[in-house]
């Protein structure tokens, strides 16, 4: 299972910014190369793995709007990309986070109280967009009915689920580890 993301993660390079190993991944970062073949099978195992009995989908800009309009394609469900930039529409929602290395807002169009919606994002490593993003989707009423991030690293996730109360669903957890990409876990379809 994941076979082809699996790969791709171990052979991910890694770059350093200042002391942290960072790999640079398609599916995290949008380079080196996003194969098809790779997206396929990420959305194809959300598809699988998620409960996508929602409204829409909603996904973070940048990285989580392949994702979504993968999964998208694949399902027939709508998506909505929370973005980094205002648009002003009526009823846009402003969101405020902070990672271990940014800080910004972020802004919601498209989604009312009573939405049931799922929430994909590329990676939880910090776990500070993630938790905005859902304590915003919260605080407007809708029914947050999953969260997945495909890729886990670091304990991002936990901090979510503690800052939230909500479960955050992963297909693979991966670190690097003297100066490798790990796979220390396939999450795919593990219920906890």
């Amino acid at each position: 299972m994941l076979e082809k993301l699996t790969k791709s993660l171990v052979e991910a390079p890694i770059v350093k910014k200042g002391d942290y190993n960072y790999f640079v991944h398609p599916i995290t970062d949008g380079v080196p190369l996003v194969e098809a073949d790779v997206l396929e099978e990420v959305a194809v195992a959300v598809s699988q793995f998620a409960d996508l009995d929602v409204d829409k989908i909603v996904c973070v800009e940048a990285m989580g709007i392949h994702l979504a309009t993968a999964i998208s394609i694949l399902t027939d469900i709508p998506f909505v990309v929370v973005r980094k930039r205002s648009y002003g529409l009526e009823g846009e929602v402003a969101v405020h986070q902070t990672t271990g290395y940014s800080e910004g807002e972020l802004y919601i169009n498209g989604i009312k109280k009573g939405d049931r919606v799922f929430l994909v994002d590329d990676v939880v490593s910090t776990g500070g967009t993630m938790s905005a993003v859902i304590q915003a989707l919260q605080r407007m009423g809708t029914k947050l009915v999953d969260v997945m991030a495909i890729i886990e690293k670091g304990e991002g996730k936990e901090l979510v689920e503690k800052n939230t109360g909500v479960k955050v669903n992963t297909l693979v957890r991966a670190n690097v580890v003297d100066g490798k990409v790990v796979i220390e876990e396939i999450t795919a379809g593990k219920q906890e």
